[in-house]
């Protein structure tokens, strides 16, 4: 049993966003963010991030602009669309591109990051106090006009502070004061804290260096010194931004994190911002931005070990995992295995919210859905019917994920009391009867065509004997286990015949309501039910009652 962080709430309720995100390489209009709340409809979405950019709030120092802000909650309530702001400030996947033009064009009191051959970088400096005060300044006037605005009816249920932050084109900033910094002593609170962590990978990296009890940040790092320093600089300043935020407006906040994929491979500043929270610098992030709820990594790879890898890192008992960002899912019609991934982050990680990047390519001019997104749409289809679960049953070990691997036709699964067997199309087979939506095949034992589409989902055991169904292209088949110390003789059983699996009270077919209270809608039984449950994102929640 794990207690889940619910960072997010709507009414003092725990709340599970799940959506996209506005593509956000430019300022948009009014008609194109119209787009965006348009196109969550498609895909049973409930909360849309998009970003609110200094540059356009504060046009001249200390002279505030919310009219699209004011435009976004509009729409949001319009729509009935939770919100989360992203705000671009000080750095943009490393760069300081939507900073207002007074703060451009100023670098004398705006300092930006000098690299190691002397040049000036198109980043602000996280160690120029004069950067810290004018953002901090801008992003808390955000949030005093957030509670004015929007505190009753919390249409904006979160904030980004700054979009994957980091340095690009350098391991640190080589300014005189940043220079300081690196040759003074570590402070004593980073050297207390590995101490008191006593493991972790900047512990590690501290013992790699010698574990000398003090000394200078490459004294105590080593080569790992300049991607540290650039983290806990860039921490500090990102926290004492949130500070200022939520002492008018208590929201959740988080950071977005662009991520080093290959760590094995990759060095700072080059393939990756360094100073971002990756997982090596993850512990410095959560040592120094003590007011920041979540640190939140944007997940792109595409292979399901890696993906797992970096939900691993990031799901801790004092960091929640959320993904904020991320692949829309790739469009080959459901071949690939990272389509599964999502099942595995709720269900392993306990997901507590989830976002893909680009929410605008969904539709069609016409507004439907773009056909190459339709394994997208089943998956948020899914996971959106089984919020209910998810709020009430994470952290227990009753979430189980579906996931069709490269070649698998059949996985078994264990559960409370049950074996469990999970079969997907193109596997040997008896007649596959789903439903009346989609007639059975009435030759039995045929080998059923192969669908290139992955199955996928959940399977949510609430008691011994109710379980809740729901995913893409796949069958659950249940039979009890045997008594303990008590053998039993094996026989052969055709396949053909039922009486192998477990009887079932009832098989639904249903939704829950906005009580959270289940509505069954359609009964199965008969052939729908003899050969296994069938579940595909039309039938909704599929909630089963065995007997004993």
């Amino acid at each position: 049993m794990k207690e889940v962080q619910r960072v997010f709430t709507v009414n003092g309720k725990p709340f599970y966003p799940l959506g996209g995100q506005a593509d956000n390489a430019s300022g948009y209009n009014s008609d194109e963010s119209e787009t965006a709340f348009k196109a969550m409809q498609l895909i049973d979405g409930n909360t849309l991030e998009i970003p609110v950019y200094w540059e356009i709030l504060e046009p001249e120092e200390s002279k505030f602009d919310f009219s699209s802000v004011d435009s976004l909650i509009a729409k949001g309530r319009r729509y009935g669309i939770k919100l989360i702001l992203l705000w671009f400030g000080s750095w943009f996947c490393g760069t300081m591109n939507f900073v207002p033009k007074w703060v451009k064009t100023n670098p004398d009191r705006f300092q930006r990051i000098i690299s190691s051959t002397g040049n000036d970088l198109w980043q602000l400096s996280p160690h120029c106090q004069a950067n810290l005060e004018a953002d901090k300044r801008a992003f808390t006037a955000l949030c005093k006009h957030l509670k004015e605005k929007d505190s009753a009816d919390q249409t904006v249920i979160g904030l980004q502070i700054q979009n994957e932050q980091g340095m690009v084109g350098t391991d640190r900033d080589y300014s005189p004061e940043a220079q300081e910094d690196f040759d003074s002593p570590v402070p004593a609170k980073l050297l207390s804290s590995m101490k008191a962590a006593g493991k972790g990978q900047v512990y590690d990296a501290w013992q790699e260096a010698g574990g000398k009890k003090s000394g200078s940040w490459p004294e105590i790092f080593g080569w790992r010194a300049a991607e540290f320093i650039s983290a806990w600089g860039i921490a500090k300043y990102m926290d004492a931004a949130a500070e200022g935020g939520k002492a008018v407006y208590d929201i959740p906040m988080f950071v977005n994190v662009w991520l080093n994929s290959y760590p094995e491979w990759c060095l700072p500043g080059e393939a990756y911002p360094s100073g971002s929270a990756q997982s090596r610098t993850l512990d410095i992030y959560k040592w120094f931005t003590p007011h920041i709820d979540i640190v939140a990594p944007d997940i792109y790879v595409t292979d399901s070990s890696n993906y797992r890898r970096l939900c691993a890192d990031y799901s801790r008992d004092d960091n929640p995992l959320f993904l904020p960002e991320g692949v829309k899912e790739v469009t080959d019609g459901g071949k690939s295995s990272q389509i599964c991934d999502i099942f595995h982050a709720i269900a392993d990680y306990n997901l507590i919210g989830f976002c893909f990047f680009g929410v605008e390519y969904l539709a069609k001019p016409d507004g439907s859905l773009r056909p190459e997104f339709q394994t997208l749409a089943d998956n948020m289809k899914c996971i959106s019917s089984a919020i209910p679960l998810l709020l009430k049953y994470q952290g227990t070990g009753k979430i189980h994920a579906v996931a069709q691997e490269e070649f698998m036709e059949a996985k078994g699964i264990d559960l409370d009391g049950f074996m469990g067997i999970v079969q997907f199309a193109g596997a040997p087979a008896p007649r596959i009867y789903k439903s009346w939506r989609q007639p059975p095949d009435e030759t039995l034992f045929k080998e059923q065509p192969f669908n290139p589409n992955r199955g996928r989902g959940l399977i949510i055991q609430a008691s011994r004997n109710e379980f809740y169904l729901v995913g893409v292209n796949y069958c659950l088949r249940l039979r009890q286990k045997p008594p303990k110390n008590q053998p039993i003789a094996p026989q052969f059983v055709s396949d053909r015949l039922s009486t192998i699996l477990t009887p079932y009270i009832s098989v639904d077919e249903g939704h829950f309501d906005r009580n959270g209270k289940y509505v069954a809608d359609r009964r199965r039984n008969g052939g729908q039910v003899g050969f296994g449950i069938w579940v595909e994102p039309e039938n909704g929640v599929i909630r089963v009652i065995t007997s004993d």
